[in-house]
């Protein structure tokens, strides 16, 4: 079952509104199993919408065009649906009932072109818009069928929740379920991440994977189908499984709308684990990194921000000396400021942020040199290099988040 969606409108195409209801549609489609290849966008002139309805009749199934119902004079789906089926317009009394009651109950006049909302093709089902004016309507042709919708966000919704959705379960036998996962991971790229799984990928019917590049990231879609939600399930969890087996280190959580920070904040108050940071190169950016998360007030007491090597020195009490033997970039300094800041703070964990963000260098350290100290609890201190590229943001940025799976990493080992 092939469908593709239709956007009808000129504000569209210029960016005036943001087009909500083609993701809408996409996502509801795809729980019912239908396949979603094309999604268009076209705007309010009769010559082009009759070519666009043309092309994805000949490749779709079903195509579903919202927007143009109402009762201006560049609402123009169904006269354009109609001229290309060569079906004439009927009215639908119950719509025209509804409008007429509507503007009786607002004590206002009914102009001619109101009864335009009451329309649908005849041959037609009309479907019923419990959120305002305008008539749906859904035709089964000999090669295509036609659903058209109304435009507003909240009368497609209600009409497709309502009316739509049984109405293609019955008329295609659409008993499918499908589910979808997201897998998100940090310190790999797509390229490699595909690469670790590219014959999973080349064997793949269903469930299916997809890749998908994020800043700093890569999450990874399962999607299954079945006639129940439990067996999409299971197929899922032997595909994640798998997956896990080959790039689970990278792994870090769930969820199209997770963050690292997140999950580490989760994971610090699940386990009942405090947390302080003391920063140079990241300058704060690691805690308020982790204050963007609600509740992180109950595992995060405060931390320190420590940019210069005076600051080093009179705030954490690393020795001057120590810094002038072992440079500011350095793994003795990285541990130290974990280690001091732990005392002080009196957290389970802290986490230090040492290095050259660049552009220049500093030390003799090329930027995107990172060092990350961490004291884990009673565990010896221990300190990572690291190498980022990019600007200085980014390697800001690259640092943060790997000393957050770091963590993560640490509290789930």
């Amino acid at each position: 079952m092939h469908a593709e969606i239709i956007a009808v409108g000129t504000e569209i195409l210029l960016g005036q509104i943001v087009n909500t209801n083609s993701a809408f549609l996409a996502d509801k489609l795809a729980d019912l199993g239908v396949n979603v290849f094309y999604q268009t966008v076209v705007g309010d002139n009769e010559s082009r919408m009759l070519e666009t309805i043309e092309i994805a009749s000949k490749r779709n199934d079903l195509v579903i065009l919202s927007g143009g119902l109402g009762p201006t004079e560049d609402d123009l789906t169904k006269q354009m649906v109609a001229k290309f089926l060569n079906e004439k317009l009927v009215e639908n009394k119950d719509a025209m009932l509804k409008i007429e009651n509507h503007f009786a109950q607002t004590g206002r006049k009914m102009t001619e072109n109101n009864k335009l909302q009451a329309l649908y093709i005849e041959g037609s089902v009309p479907i019923k818009n419990h959120a305002g004016m305008a008539v749906g309507d859904f035709y089964k042709g000999a090669a295509c069928d036609f659903l058209l919708l109304p435009g507003p966000p909240n009368e497609l919704k209600t009409m497709f929740n309502k009316e739509v959705e049984e109405l293609l379960k019955q008329t295609y036998n659409l008993n499918s379920h499908l589910e979808s996962k997201v897998l998100r991971f940090f310190g790999i790229g797509e390229s490699k991440l595909v690469t670790e799984l590219e014959d999973i990928i080349d064997a793949q019917t269903n469930p299916t994977i997809a890749p998908y590049a994020k800043t700093n990231e890569v999450t990874l879609r399962i999607t299954a189908s079945a006639t129940e939600g439990k067996s999409a399930e299971k197929l899922i969890g032997e595909m994640e499984t798998s997956v896990l087996n080959r790039v689970g280190n990278y792994f870090y959580g769930y969820g199209d709308d997770n963050s690292l920070q997140n999950v580490v904040v989760t994971e610090l108050i699940k386990n009942d684990l405090s947390i302080s940071a003391a920063e140079s190169l990241t300058a704060g950016l690691f805690q308020s990194t982790l204050a963007e998360v609600a509740g992180v007030s109950k595992v995060y007491p405060g931390g320190f921000v420590t940019y210069a090597n005076a600051v080093k020195s009179d705030v954490l009490g690393i020795p001057t000396e120590t810094i002038k033997k072992y440079g500011v970039v350095s793994e003795s300094i990285a541990k130290q400021m974990a280690i001091q800041t732990q005392d002080k703070m009196k957290t389970d964990i802290a986490i230090s942020f040492t290095g050259v963000a660049g552009p220049d260098e500093l030390e003799g350290q090329k930027a995107g040199t990172v060092w990350i100290g961490l004291a884990f609890k009673d565990n010896p201190v221990v300190a990572k290099q690291f190498h980022f590229a990019g600007n200085r943001e980014t390697i800001r940025q690259r640092s943060v988040l790997s000393g957050l799976k770091w963590i993560f990493d640490e509290i789930n080992e």
